[in-house]
């Protein structure tokens, strides 16, 4: 029974993401991200630090752990990620006060670190795109994905300045840089899963041809008990 219930609760944890997306009864669009897309990553990491983090925090990643696995150099760390006064090593705080939050948008924007894993890159990249104009809300907007939301569309200008492809691939950019925040190891664990699983068939072959070569000796009696 106890390992029903583990097992159970793994399902779950794994499968959280498409139960929340599916409460919503919205259909999210397919992000389609590739962590193994550095000029990607960078993009995004860039319209993150210029669009998102005067608000939203990813506090589990430091300036100098993102310039190092994405292979910036410092002087992209310092143009493209820092704020002016901050320091490579430091955590990736949001720009905007506690107090500053509450005021504008009625408490603190959540931590991103996570929201990849949690919500699923799906819902990121549909929840970016679903801005739509609404009078009624203070900022003029609402989402389709997330009704009700008190973020701004702070991709509008964007939107409004090009074209509806390479818009998109701005979103998918933001989207798939938050995947790589998500979970950074994967950048490494992805690789070295292709490398481990290629060993393991060329170990199969051999091992194979090996049995083959032994019970040839077996079958034809060399081996017989005296």
């Amino acid at each position: 029974m106890k390992n029903i219930k583990i097992f159970t609760a793994f399902i779950l944890v794994l499968f959280g993401a498409n139960v929340i997306a599916a409460s919503s009864n919205v259909k999210l669009e397919s992000a389609n991200t590739d962590i193994s897309d550095y000029d990607s990553l960078k993009r995004g990491a860039k319209h993150f630090m210029n669009y998102c983090s005067g608000c939203h925090s990813i506090e589990l990643m430091r300036y100098n752990r993102i310039g190092q696995d994405l292979g910036m150099s410092e002087d992209e760390v310092v143009s493209d990620l820092l704020y002016a006064g901050s320091k490579p090593g430091e955590k990736m705080k949001s720009a905007i006060s506690t107090s500053a939050s509450t005021k504008w948008f009625g408490g603190t924007p959540p931590d991103l670190s996570l929201t990849s894993r949690s919500r699923g890159v799906d819902w990121i990249y549909s929840y970016l795109k679903g801005f739509y104009p609404d009078a009624k809300r203070t900022f003029g907007v609402n989402n389709h994905v997330l009704a009700n939301a008190s973020m701004p569309d702070v991709l509008w200008s964007l939107r409004q300045s090009k074209s509806a492809e390479a818009f998109d691939q701005d979103v998918r950019d933001i989207t798939n840089f938050l995947d790589y925040v998500g979970e950074p190891a994967k950048l490494v664990r992805v690789d070295l899963g292709i490398k481990v699983m290629l060993f393991l068939a060329v170990l199969l072959v051999l091992s194979y041809l090996l049995k083959k070569e032994y019970w040839k000796d077996v079958k034809y009696g060399k081996w017989k008990a005296k």
